[in-house]
């Protein structure tokens, strides 16, 4: 089996977290890439980017496009990655809406690491586990096709 290391889209309007995030995600081996605003991450993730994303790690509040427009526009586009939302204690209702629109879960800033790397793993091995459900279903479609 070949171990591919999560992929993850850190999206926050604060530069100094997304950079302080993004360095201690990578030290525990996950491939990060940042953006600094729903339109930044929605180009990232529409150009494929150096990997794949399997996870966007979503900032609620942000000026311009929120997070939860940027999460419509990401489940509308690509609806196989995970949008983990994090918000501060303001925004719970905000964040709450986002699990109604299809966030995997949310987290309250700031966050311990380990809560972030567990989220992000269950996140990880869902979407894994529903592309390989994808898979299959082409596989026997295909094998139907061919008896037919």
């Amino acid at each position: 089996m070949i171990h591919i290391n999560p992929s993850v889209l850190l999206v926050d309007d604060e530069v100094p977290f997304v950079e302080t995030m993004a360095k201690r995600l990578a030290k525990r081996e996950l491939t990060v890439d940042t953006a600094f605003s729903g339109k930044e991450a929605l180009a990232k993730l529409d150009s494929g980017g150096p990997s794949r994303t399997d996870v966007v790690i979503l900032d609620v509040k942000m000026p311009g496009m929120d997070g939860l427009e940027t999460l419509a526009a990401i489940k509308g586009a690509h609806p196989n990655v995970e949008v983990i939302m994090l918000t501060g204690h303001a925004t719970v209702e905000s964040a709450i809406e986002g699990m109604k629109s299809g966030a995997y879960d949310y987290l309250m800033k700031p966050c311990e690491m380990d809560l972030l790397l567990a989220k992000v793993n269950e996140a990880v091995a869902k979407k894994r586990a529903h592309e390989a459900k994808i898979l299959d279903a082409r596989v026997r479609m295909h094998a139907l096709r061919r008896e037919t």
